[in-house]
């Protein structure tokens, strides 16, 4: 019998599991797409019905190719869900993924209430210094357990999940941050962040999952999510 190389099954491997795509497994769970690759028709600037042109499909990911673009939302709510993606940030990046974002007519950005789940590069970015706006963070609010992210340029695998206001953030396979929204231990990690005296922030029990324009080129793909 003819030996198939390793080389051989990784390409097959590859080809059988593209990029953007749900597998047997992801759609058995209730995985949904919330980007295929190709159409941007499932996210939005915030508070508009349209995104910014900066934003762009490049090599099958969503990137902000320059700042100017705007934060984007999903055009769909969540309250329990699992988000699944990956995302990587140029030299010194910055950028985050945010959830039950409200687009009330009270706010004008959709850090006003949404959490955040911080993206950075760990290595030079000057937000590096401090531990609670590092790569996975709960920005402003709680560091990880463990310190997983990759080198700029390199993708990196999320996973946040909220289930009956318990959070956990997934950096490439490990769990690094978890908490319980609005319970007391919430009001004590608001009270010492930025958002102390943000009225909205993180009391929506529903909301959009927000990707950021922090002014550096971020990708993001392989988008999907499940409500739980």
């Amino acid at each position: 019998m003819k030996r198939i190389s390793i080389l051989t099954l990784i390409l097959c491997h590859l080809f059988a599991n593209g990029q953007n795509q749900l597998t047997k497994s992801e759609i058995k769970q209730g995985f949904k797409l919330l980007f295929d690759g190709k159409s941007l028709e499932n996210w939005h600037n915030f508070k508009t019905n349209s995104i910014n042109p900066a934003w762009q499909i490049k090599d099958g990911a969503i990137t902000l190719t320059k700042a100017g673009g705007g934060d984007i939302i999903s055009a769909e709510k969540y309250d329990n869900f699992e988000l699944l993606l990956e995302w990587k940030i140029s030299d010194c990046g910055n950028s985050g993924i945010f959830y039950r974002v409200s687009q009330d007519s009270m706010y004008n950005n959709g850090y006003e209430t949404g959490p955040e789940m911080q993206i950075l590069d760990n290595k030079c970015h000057p937000d590096n210094k401090q531990l609670t706006h590092q790569a996975g963070a709960l920005y402003d609010m709680k560091p990880v357990s463990k310190v997983t992210v990759k080198k700029a340029g390199q993708w990196n695998l999320v996973k946040i999940k909220i289930l009956n206001n318990k959070v956990e953030h997934w950096l490439n396979g490990i769990k690094v941050v978890e908490y319980t929204l609005n319970d007391a231990s919430w009001a004590k990690l608001v009270k010492y962040s930025k958002f102390h005296d943000w009225k909205g922030f993180g009391t929506y029990s529903s909301g959009h999952i927000g990707l950021q324009d922090h002014g550096d080129i971020v990708s993001f793909r392989n988008i999907r999510i499940r409500k739980l």
